[in-house]
């Protein structure tokens, strides 16, 4: 194939990314890049493990004069969040990221970029197949379905890993380490919905232009989020007059920050809807300047359309609906004051689909603390019960606890010193990892995730620094060069 990225070095570290992001790898439908790796290592000789649900394991032996070091695992997901901008015509099942690149930056034209977690694929891929360096014993580890509750990870067989040392890829800023990280659980609320015949004017109200974002690493951001932006106009839209809701949707993950969300009600004539258009655009200039500071790109298009027939929602249902949305947790719930004000315990709204006869709500709550976690889920429970909603909690998984005394982050710090001449930053993050999968697993693991700079994953700005991932992967290569010793 013809690469966009040139002028940094390893070139196949860049190549090996491109070859990824032209292969469509959305969660859930990972078989066709799963496929390639299996074919990559047989081509060079490897071991290779494929399980059924499409984790690939690829096992090298160490280099010459590293035979007696312990054994190492590089591990990092090969599923995306897929996700793109409103007009952008871009089918994930069939195409592969249409990359950009401009001033030594990567991104995609107008989706996901995929970086996350694809620089891991490129890094190990790039490693197994470079015979000068020295390393240990290498286990890469490449797994599935992480994007929707870390499913592969928590499904592989591991018994087929021997390391008990392991670097995690899936960090997202450069000259950073993580330590430790958040549990966290999807939570589904379900409703039936009844629909009424009804005719008059409508009014679509269509938010555009947020920034959204991770909803573990960026919930502390402020950032608007458009399911609760459009709940809070519409529940003063039908407490001013008597509109019917036909339909209300918005955000397609529940572990992204929801940019934009889409609302019709219906009116019985066009002075009602007329009405209803001022009041809302009055709550639009008020929430502007609320986010001016945060999420500057706030907006929302009123439109009134007359003669009208549709089916709409109960108000029963409507009311349920937005008063669910009003009081669901969302944003951040706790933090440790105590050490450094970071985040403990999140919940994120990220998707409200409404259909013809059902009401679906997406919630991802998060903690660090399992105490505090079971006690979001029985928050959310409690109130799915008193609204009339059916509630399940799918796609659990643990957090990962600090260790005081870690070897390989001793490693990484000594290497990044010397490298680049400062310290490597230690910290914990409120977004979730498979480290803690790994470690329940395996015990006495010593973990550590690391990663280059990527910027607004999860959302359609993704983007990285080129000559991070360059540097990213020197830093890499010398700490296997010391595990080695």
């Amino acid at each position: 194939m013809e690469y966009k990225i040139a002028g940094y070095k390893p070139e196949k570290l860049f190549h090996f990314f491109e070859d990824i992001a032209a292969i469509p790898r959305e969660s859930r439908d990972e078989k066709a890049v799963s496929d390639f790796l299996v074919a990559f290592a047989k081509e060079r000789g490897l071991w290779v493990y494929q399980d059924d649900v499409y984790n690939v394991i690829i096992k090298k032996p160490a280099s010459a004069g590293a035979e007696g070091a312990p054994a190492v695992m590089m591990q990092g997901h090969i599923d995306m969040v897929c996700d793109k901008l409103a007009g952008v015509e871009h089918d994930f099942k069939t195409q592969g990221i249409d990359l950009v690149v401009k001033d030594g930056v990567l991104s995609a034209n107008g989706t996901t970029l995929g970086a996350d977690n694809g620089v891991a694929v490129a890094l190990m891929l790039t490693i197994l197949d470079d015979d000068s360096l020295a390393h240990p014993a290498l286990e890469c580890v490449f797994t599935t379905d992480e994007e929707t509750g870390l499913v592969g990870a928590e499904t592989l067989d591991k018994s087929q890993i021997d390391a008990r040392i392991m670097i995690n890829l899936d960090s997202e800023e450069e000259g950073v380490a993580t330590v430790s990280c958040a549990g966290g659980v999807v939570a589904t609320y379900t409703r039936p919905v009844a629909r009424e015949h009804k005719a008059g004017s409508a009014l679509t109200l269509e938010i555009s232009g947020l920034l959204g974002g991770h909803s573990g690493a960026d919930i502390h951001l402020e950032r608007g989020n458009g399911n609760l932006l459009m709940a809070r106009m519409v529940e003063r839209l039908m407490a001013a007059g008597d509109p019917a809701l036909v339909t209300f949707n918005g955000g397609t993950k529940d572990n992204a920050i929801n940019r934009e969300c889409k609302a019709v009600l219906v009116y019985p004539d066009h002075a009602a809807a007329e009405a209803g258009a001022a009041i809302a655009a009055s709550i639009v200039e008020n929430i502007k300047v609320e986010l001016e500071v945060f999420d500057p790109g706030f907006a929302c298009a009123i439109a009134v359309e007359d003669g009208v027939e549709v089916d709409a929602m109960s108000k029963d249902d409507a009311l349920a609906l937005v008063r669910a949305l009003r009081l669901a947790p969302n944003g951040v719930m706790r933090r440790n004051v105590a050490a450094d004000g970071s985040v403990e315990v999140s919940s994120n709204i990220g998707v409200v689909a409404v259909t013809d006869d059902q009401i679906k709500i997406l919630l991802s709550p998060r903690s660090s603390i399992k105490s505090l976690q079971d006690d979001v889920k029985d928050r959310i429970a409690t109130l799915a019960e008193v609204l009339g909603f059916d509630v399940i909690f799918e796609y659990e998984y643990p957090g990962w606890s600090y260790v005081e005394h870690s070897p390989v982050r001793e490693v990484f710090q000594e290497s990044y010193r010397e490298l680049f001449g400062t310290e490597l930053r230690i910290e914990s993050i409120h977004a979730g990892l498979e480290c803690g999968l790994f470690a329940d697993a395996l015990p006495g693991l010593d973990a550590i995730a690391v990663g280059p700079q990527l910027y607004d994953v999860h959302t359609p700005d993704e983007h990285m620094e080129l000559a991070s991932f360059e540097r990213f992967y020197v830093l890499l290569v010398d700490a296997l060069r010391r595990l080695a010793l």
